[in-house]
């Protein structure tokens, strides 16, 4: 007997949730729980990319079990060596985690909330079952994340997460925006952007009041972040159009990551990431702000973008 197949091509994706609210619009993939689109009235607050793309330079990502770089992809803790698969092979590091491609189910959806889950998978690398969910919610605010992450195993696990929006300059050009950062302290790298230390903002790294970004090449932590009187921390970029683009994270945020993509062949500087984590790079070799996750418990961060 003759079966006929028709082979249907997963999208890299995955699964799309369309968030509405009055003139906000947002979608979150399946793949990598990535903010694919935020818009308000129309114009992009983050840099869009298709549903048939792979996620360009980590656009919309989450970022854990640990954000950023981590030196040689080996590490100890407790006692025990690990080594983690080398994903950045020019710098010879393993970047940004093990989720940004996995896919996370979806626990609940609304027209204006998804929610959305991953275990991860126990490996000799990284031994510890840690779920890991968002709730992407639309509010009169704007956006607003929360991201908890759970250990279910039964020891202590390393903890940290990071998240990875491009914030969009609308119709114009990022050379013709201004940024502002509310942190006091710089990260100091090597030639493979791994932290050597910290320093007080200064000359291009004071950011605290909002300056021109033409001629600013940026791939650069900041630590020692300043709250308002709600506890946020913000980063806010000044737009040409007039309008400013303000992202905001509560305070398990101990760092902000700023990307001009000078050097990122799929942004080219089209954008800016900002990128709030609860740790700089390397932190699980060196342990500076990591969250040692015990059986059973959970780590929350929230954040949240909004056009002004």
């Amino acid at each position: 007997m003759n079966v006929s197949t028709t082979l249907t091509t997963p999208l890299p994706t995955g699964r799309q949730h369309v968030l509405e609210l009055g003139s906000q619009r947002a979608v979150v993939t399946a793949v990598g729980a990535s903010l694919r689109e935020y818009t308000v009235d129309g114009r992009d607050v983050v840099l869009p990319f298709d549903e048939t793309q792979i996620a360009p330079a980590f656009s919309g990502g989450v970022l854990a079990p640990w954000p950023n770089r981590l030196r040689d992809g080996v590490y100890s803790y407790d006692g025990t060596d690990f080594e983690v698969p080398i994903s950045e092979h020019l710098r010879n590091t393993a970047l940004h985690g093990l989720v940004a491609t996995t896919t996370f189910e979806t626990t609940d959806a609304s027209a204006t909330s998804v929610t959305l889950e991953h275990v991860i998978v126990p490996t000799h690398g990284y031994p510890w079952p840690v779920r890991v969910r968002l709730t992407y919610a639309l509010t009169d605010a704007g956006l607003h994340v929360t991201a908890e992450g759970t250990n279910l195993g039964a020891t202590t696990a390393p903890y940290g997460i990071g998240f990875h929006p491009w914030l969009s300059p609308g119709d114009g050009q990022v050379d013709d925006c201004t940024l502002q950062v509310d942190a006091a302290g710089h990260v100091t790298v090597d030639d493979r952007l791994l932290p050597t230390g910290t320093e007080p903002t200064s000359g291009d790294s004071e950011l605290r009041t909002a300056r021109p970004l033409r001629g600013l090449d940026l791939d650069d932590a900041w630590v020692d972040v300043i709250r308002d009187a709600q506890g946020l921390s913000w980063i806010r970029l000044g737009c040409p159009d007039g309008r400013t683009v303000a992202m905001w994270a509560d305070g398990a945020t101990q760092a902000w990551q700023v990307c001009t993509g000078d050097t990122v062949a799929q942004i080219s500087r089209r954008g800016v990431a900002a990128e709030p984590m609860t740790c700089i790079a390397d932190a699980f070799r060196t342990g500076t702000d990591l969250v040692h996750l015990a059986p059973g418990a959970s780590h929350t961060i929230t954040w949240g973008l909004a056009l002004l």
